[in-house]
């Protein structure tokens, strides 16, 4: 099991629900996308079937590699537990495209387990990754469960926009907010994962998460660290010459390149957004004016499948107004 790291308020608020023997039945975990929101969901269920098993566990939420419960929930078989996420649209390409919600059919499927009492204790857990993604019929077919919530059984809802949620839903939940993480946290956590990273694409994708470690490592394998250099050496010098903005379009407008441009994209305003902080006066506006530019260049980019040698480009100019002597 991945561990866990920040937000340790979120956590043991949870697990001081968890001792005091009345926990409620529909928790709401959110926060923003990437801070581990759904890997606490899958342990807090994990460890709430445990416990009610009557495993013998340490504190803390990890369960021991011997645990039955852990090996049930791995194998997918576990009784008492299922977890609704999105499904490959083709079912014989499981590493294609994911579908763009949670079907009421799956929402349906979990209905049978409710007709019998839990199986290997008194507790149950359904986890919904992200409840964000359940299409409207599938929503309100849930809804119905949490309002006449089967015995025994806890729902953990993962979020990334509980403001989008059926008021309803929100209203039956107990709300557990998740928090950004620090540089130091998420240089941990990037460590972790990557530990043949260098100290300098380590500090890379700690600044491209911006708190978010799922979105670090989003970014794994993408060389985040030349894309920044790149952007600062047009930001420092304004690129007068061109040199440096063709170099780059050429390098990111190869087909084998298309995941480092999309990362590119990405970087290119929230490098600007950076530099705006620093700011005062004209310069602010100019690095603000910027930035709306990049924003709305990479969301054209996106959504017209514009040329990527010519977006590259045009992003690094928009990028090179950040020189201190203008472009």
């Amino acid at each position: 099991m991945t561990a866990l790291r920040g937000n340790e308020t979120a956590h043991a608020a949870f697990a001081a629900a968890m001792a005091s023997g009345t926990l409620h039945h529909a928790w709401l975990f959110a926060g923003p996308e990437g801070v581990g929101k759904a890997t606490f969901a899958r342990a807090a269920a994990a460890r709430l079937l445990a416990e009610a098993a009557g495993e013998m566990l340490e504190p803390g939420f990890a369960l021991p590699k011997e645990s039955r419960t852990a090996k049930l929930i791995a194998a997918g078989s576990h009784p008492d537990y299922r977890e609704l996420v999105r499904l490959p649209r083709d079912p014989d390409k499981p590493d294609q495209d994911l579908a763009r919600s949670i079907k009421i059919e799956q929402v349906r499927g979990i209905q049978p387990m409710f007709a019998t009492p839990p199986s290997m204790g008194p507790r149950r857990a359904i986890v919904i990754d992200a409840i964000d993604d359940l299409e409207r019929p599938a929503a309100n077919a849930l809804l119905k469960n949490l309002e006449e919530p089967p015995a025994g059984t806890v729902f953990i809802l993962v979020s990334h926009a509980p403001g989008r949620l059926l008021p309803t839903i929100r209203s039956r939940c107990r709300l557990l907010r998740f928090e950004t993480l620090d540089d130091d946290v998420m240089a941990a956590i990037v460590r972790a994962q990557m530990p043949d990273a260098s100290v300098e694409e380590v500090s890379a994708l700690v600044r491209a998460g911006q708190g978010s470690p799922g979105r670090s490592l989003g970014f794994a394998g993408l060389d985040v660290a030349a894309i920044d250099r790149a952007l600062g050496a047009i930001a420092a010098e304004g690129d007068r010459d061109n040199r440096e903005r063709v170099k780059l379009s050429k390098q990111l407008a190869l087909k084998a390149a298309q995941p480092r441009y999309e990362a590119f994209l990405e970087r290119a305003p929230a490098f600007i957004a950076a530099a705006a902080r620093t700011r005062q006066g004209e310069a602010l506006r100019t690095a603000l004016d910027a930035h709306d530019a990049a924003r709305n260049l990479a969301a054209a980019a996106r959504g017209l499948s514009l040329d990527a040698q010519g977006t590259v480009f045009e992003m690094a100019g928009i990028v090179a107004r950040l020189a201190p002597q203008g472009f």
